[in-house]
């Protein structure tokens, strides 16, 4: 069905007049005529009757026009829910407990005007996130491209923040008792990261991580999730976890696991947020803004050889 000679039909029965309905949306009276004309053919009813007046609803004419405007407002809102500057500004996250959504929590907070749909796309590989920037499925997306020369020419890449990293053990670690530690303390103890996924972002980090330091990382296995994660943390004496400072990580009180604080030097994990270079949602420079007013890591900071090459 034609939805412009659905409005037509609207605003010409609530205005009484061809004309005015035309004047109203822009065009001719003969088009406006000729899209009605067209709906009742398609409908194979008379919605008007033709008066010196102007035009009147017929039976048919006032048992259509409730759903038609249903037909127009569904529309109407559709459109809205996806034209960038008159929907929510959509921001994709890893993880709604992750460091980047805790970030746009705390921005939202001292912005509770701002119209945010924070989601989560079920993608590793950093390059279906940037796809969906250039498609406009979101506005922007916390996902990094590690090597900027491989960025699509219509997107670009700026330094969001960067999430310093914390040990997390359960209470018979050999460790849980440190208030904080500094990476050669970690080595020889097992860090268990299950499931990190082949070419994404986070593998190469941990790459470069472990020859850095000399660390011992271990994926294997599937990732269940944070809670059975924790499980495995709270019943070991050997077993260990990396996690961002920023992290929202929620466990029983009778796990007593510890967060420590890794320094001298301080590890960090490097965010980014890509965005498209033209047209870009009319929300997205506070948010940047807001980025860039974080506070920044200490001179010492360890981040991987990709972050020093970011420009902002």
């Amino acid at each position: 069905m034609d939805i412009e000679a659905v409005r037509s039909f609207v605003r010409a029965a609530e205005l009484g007049q061809l004309q005015h309905a035309a004047d109203e949306l822009g065009v001719t009276q003969q088009a406006v005529s000729k899209r009605i004309t067209n709906l009742e053919r398609k409908l194979d009813v008379k919605l008007f009757t033709r008066t010196a007046r102007g035009v009147e609803l017929t039976l048919d004419g006032q048992a259509f026009l409730p759903h038609a405007r249903n037909i127009v407002t569904g529309v109407d809102r559709a459109i809205t829910a996806i034209r960038p500057g008159s929907r929510a500004l959509r921001i994709d996250v890893l993880g709604l407990r992750s460091a980047q959504a805790v970030v746009l929590h705390d921005y939202w907070r001292s912005h509770p005007g701002t119209d945010l749909d924070v989601v989560t796309l079920k993608a590793d590989d950093p390059r279906a996130a940037v796809a969906a920037v250039q498609a406009g499925d979101v506005d922007a997306s916390f996902r990094t491209i590690t090597d900027p020369a491989a960025l699509p020419r219509d997107v670009r890449m700026i330094p969001a923040f960067d999430s310093p990293l914390e040990l997390l053990v359960g209470p018979r670690h050999p460790l849980a008792s440190a208030r904080t530690l500094t990476p050669s303390r970690l080595r020889r103890h097992r860090i268990w990261v299950p499931g990190i996924a082949p070419r994404s972002e986070w593998a190469e980090f941990y790459d470069q991580l472990t020859t850095a330091f000399d660390l011992r990382v271990d994926a294997a296995g599937p990732n269940f999730g944070n809670e059975v994660l924790q499980d495995v943390l709270a019943d070991s004496a050997d077993v260990a976890t990396l996690v961002g400072a920023r992290d929202r990580y929620i466990w029983p009180t009778s796990h007593d696991l510890r967060r420590i604080p890794i320094v001298n030097p301080m590890l960090a994990y490097p965010l980014s947020l890509i965005v498209p270079k033209t047209n870009p949602h009319p929300g997205l420079r506070a948010i940047i803004n807001h980025l860039g007013s974080l506070p920044p890591l200490p001179g010492d900071a360890w981040l991987p050889s990709w972050a020093t090459k970011r420009k902002p």
